[in-house]
């Protein structure tokens, strides 16, 4: 064999050897298959990616950490596992159920297989279709509270577990572990960003 023969051979090789996983990463990327890296105490699989892809459309990663970067999808299993009775346990995997259901009618595909548009635009109906929370004063509600519904609670739970999240609570918001003195009635644009404490 001619060494020159022998080089070029050598060359398209290595150039090959290169470009394969870029190529391959390519074609992987266009399709994203959603896939749990943890071990869900009450969630079966689907459910799971259900609840991480909804809690990733609500609370998203702009500059701030997102749902999913503080692990709200593991505390609200968690919270369902451990503190749920068994009717609202059975109570929720029904209304996860539907709420798959309903995707899988409108688009073809569960929840968690839509793209990022179809997300928003399910969500977005559930808002706008889904009860909410009366006020209440002193811990009560005023008036009679109509049924809340699977989005709505979904919501509500997700926002809980990320603002009571250590990451949020110590990095994102005001912390002070031992709070100074009070001073009232100052504005906003002096006191800055929210606190945690």
């Amino acid at each position: 064999m001619d060494r020159r023969k022998a080089l070029k051979k050598t060359g398209l090789l290595a150039g090959a050897a290169m470009v394969a996983p870029s190529f391959l990463s390519i074609f992987q990327s266009c399709k994203q298959e959603s896939r749990l890296d943890w071990q869900p105490m009450f969630f079966d699989e689907n459910e799971a990616k259900t609840i991480a892809a909804l809690v990733d459309v609500i609370l998203p990663r702009t500059d701030t950490p997102g749902a999913l970067d503080v692990k709200v999808d593991l505390f609200i299993d968690k919270v369902i596992a451990m503190t749920y009775v068994e009717e609202a346990q059975q109570a929720m995997r029904s209304e996860i159920a539907t709420f798959n259901a309903n995707c899988k009618q409108d688009f073809g595909t569960f929840f968690f297989d839509l793209d990022e548009t179809d997300r928003v635009a399910v969500l977005e109906a559930a808002e706008k279709s889904s009860g909410k929370f009366n006020p209440g004063v002193w811990g009560t509600t005023v008036g009679e509270q109509e049924p809340i519904g699977f989005y709505r609670s979904m919501k509500s739970m997700a926002i809980w577990a990320y603002f009571t999240s250590e990451e949020i609570g110590e990095n994102v918001l005001s912390y002070d572990p031992v709070p100074g003195t009070y001073e009232g009635c100052k504005p906003v644009s002096e006191v800055g960003n929210r606190w945690s404490l």
